[in-house]
């Protein structure tokens, strides 16, 4: 079955100021509710935003991340039911 862009569904979404680190949690179709890191959305010199691949974290994005993992967690955890 190939993919279908309609049924990919962003639930919840973080993003991080200073480094434009996206934290998303997603759901295809009627799947898992899985968590996401990436991409980077920057701001380009038009004033239009870009799409970028995360790549390697900074010490930044980690510090940003382990700011909001238990949000993340909890939110996982409403969204995906009981295990």
């Amino acid at each position: 079955m190939p993919f279908d862009p309609s049924l990919d569904k962003v639930l919840k979404k973080w993003q991080c100021e200073e480094t434009g680190l996206l934290v998303t949690i997603n759901q295809y179709g009627k799947g898992e509710p899985k968590v996401q890191i990436g991409p980077r959305v920057v701001l380009k010199k038009d004033g239009t935003e870009s799409q970028r691949k995360a790549g390697r974290l900074t010490m930044e994005d980690m510090l940003w991340f382990y700011d909001i993992i238990d949000e993340v967690k909890e939110e996982l955890s409403e969204l995906a039911g009981p295990s």
